[in-house]
C-alpha cells in the first residue's frame, strides 16, 4: 500500500492487501493457501474504484471530458457509481447515477454525499427496457447537454484496469512472499475465484495471470442464481430470471467486457450460502465484507471440494485467491445483515444474563433497548 503522501484520494485506489484466510481453510480441511484480495480497503471502498479511475482518466486523455461542463452519467449497482463520484468530485465533473431500487440506501447516501444525483429505477425492469437503469441513463444522456456515459459494460478500460493493476498486485504479493516449511508456497497463483457482474474483473484477472505469470492458473467464475452469465447455459436454466438479494454480481444480459472463454469453471450460488460465508469471513477472519464477497468465498469452497478443485485443495503450497469486492459499509441497513449481526448470540450471552440477574436477557434485547424509532422497528420486523 502507498507509503508516501498522495496528491488526492485517487492515489489510494487499489494497492489492497492479499490476506491469508487460514482459519476458514482449517475449518474446511484445506491444505492449500486460501488468500483473500481485500478490496474494501481501496479509497472508495470497492474493487470498482479501479475501473472508475481508469475510465475517467482514459476519457480525459481522449478529450471526451470537459471540466466544468461534462456530466458523467452511469447505470450501476452502486459501487462503480461511488468510484466515479469520487473521481469526478476530485476532477470537477458533475455526476448522475441510475441505480435499481434493490440497491442499498447506504449506496445512495454515499453517492449523494459525494455530490452525485441519484435516479432509482425498477429492479424488475429488463436491461433493455426504457425503464431500466441502463435505459434511463441513455435517455438522460441524450437530453442533457455534455452528458456522457462511460459505460462500464462496454468500456475496454474496465477489464484493462484489472489486467494492469489488480492482477499484477496479486502476482507481486504471491511471488514476494517466501515459501517456508511452516508456510509453503508454489510461488504462483494456482487458482483464482471471482464473482461476475460486468465481468471486467474476472476477464482482466484471467488475462493478467495467464499471459505472463501462470498459464495453468484455474479461473473460477461465480454467478448468482437468477443471473445468466454462467456457462454452459444449462447452469442458468433452473432459476433464470429469479430475484436475488446479493448486490453487484449477476445480470440478465452478457456485458461486452465479459469474455466467458477466459473462465474455466462457473458455479452458481444462492443468497443463503453467500450470507453464511459473509459471517464466516467476519467471525473467523475479522473481515467486514459485503454479500458478493460471501458469494465468492462460497463458490471457492464449493469448487475446492469438487473433483476439479480437490487436488489443489489437498496440496500444501498451492495458492488460491478469492476476490473480496467490497465491505459491509454499503449494506448495514439490509435485512440480511441485521439478521446476521443481531440474531446470533455468542456463548457469553448466557454468562452476561446470569451476572446481571436477567435470566431472559439476550444480546438482541440489550441492543433493542438502545435503538430508537426506525431502527427498532426494522429489527422488530425481522
Amino acid at each position: 500500500m502507498p507509503s508516501q503522501i498522495l496528491d488526492n484520494a485517487l492515489g489510494g485506489v487499489g494497492h489492497t492487501p492479499l490476506i491469508r484466510l487460514d482459519k476458514i481453510a482449517r475449518l474446511h480441511g484445506l491444505k492449500c493457501n486460501l488468500l483473500g484480495k481485500v478490496e474494501f480497503l481501496s479509497a472508495g471502498g470497492s474493487v470498482k474504484d479501479r475501473i472508475a479511475k481508469a475510465m475517467v482518466e482514459a476519457a480525459e486523455k481522449e478529450g471526451k471530458l470537459i471540466p466544468g461542463k461534462s456530466v458523467v452519467i452511469e447505470p450501476t449497482s452502486g459501487n462503480t457509481g461511488i468510484g466515479l463520484a469520487m473521481a469526478c468530485t476530485i476532477k470537477g465533473y458533475s455526476v448522475i447515477i441510475t441505480m435499481p431500487n434493490k440497491m442499498s440506501l447506504e449506496k445512495e447516501a454515499l453517492l449523494r454525499a459525494l455530490g452525485a444525483e441519484v435516479v432509482r429505477t425498477p429492479t424488475e425492469a429488463a436491461w433493455d427496457s426504457p425503464e431500466s437503469h441502463i435505459g434511463v441513463a441513455q435517455r438522460l444522456q441524450r437530453e442533457i447537454p455534455y452528458g456522457i456515459i462511460l459505460d462500464q459494460y462496454r468500456n475496454v478500460n474496465n477489464p484493462l484496469a484489472h489486467e494492469y493493476t489488480t492482477g499484477p498486485e496479486i502476482i507481486e504479493a504471491v511471488v514476494s512472499t517466501p515459501s517456508t516449511s511452516e508456510r509453503p508456497s508454489s510461488m504462483k497463483v494456482d487458482a483464482i475465484v471471482a464473482g461476475a457482474g460486468t465481468g471486467g474483473t474476472i476477464t482482466g484477472l484471467s488475462r493478467a495471470l495467464r499471459k505472463s505469470h501462470n498459464p495453468s492458473c484455474v479461473v473460477v467464475g461465480v454467478d448468482p442464481k437468477g443471473s445468466i452469465l454462467a456457462v454452459p447455459e444449462s447452469l442458468n436454466q433452473s432459476d433464470n430470471g429469479g430475484q436475488y438479494v446479493v448486490e453487484g454480481i449477476g445480470y440478465d444480459f452478457v456485458p461486452d467486457v465479459l469474455n466467458r472463454t477466459e473462465v474455466d469453471t462457473w458455479l452458481k450460488t444462492d443468497d443463503e450460502e453467500s450470507f453464511a460465508a459473509v459471517q464466516k469471513l467476519m467471525r473467523n477472519e475479522g473481515l467486514l465484507v459485503g454479500g458478493s464477497s460471501g458469494s465468492a468465498l462460497a463458490g471457492a469452497l464449493r469448487w475446492l471440494q469438487s473433483d476439479q478443485g480437490r487436488e489443489i485443495a489437498n496440496t500444501p503450497g498451492k495458492n488460491v485467491v478469492v476476490i473480496l469486492p467490497d465491505g459491509i459499509r454499503n449494506y448495514m441497513s439490509k435485512t440480511w445483515f441485521l439478521k446476521l449481526a443481531m440474531e446470533t448470540q455468542s456463548p457469553l450471552a448466557g454468562t452476561i444474563a446470569q451476572v446481571l440477574g436477567k435470566p431472559d436477557a439476550s444480546a438482541r434485547s440489550a441492543v433493542e433497548d438502545e435503538l430508537s424509532g426506525k431502527q427498532a422497528a426494522t429489527l422488530a420486523s425481522l
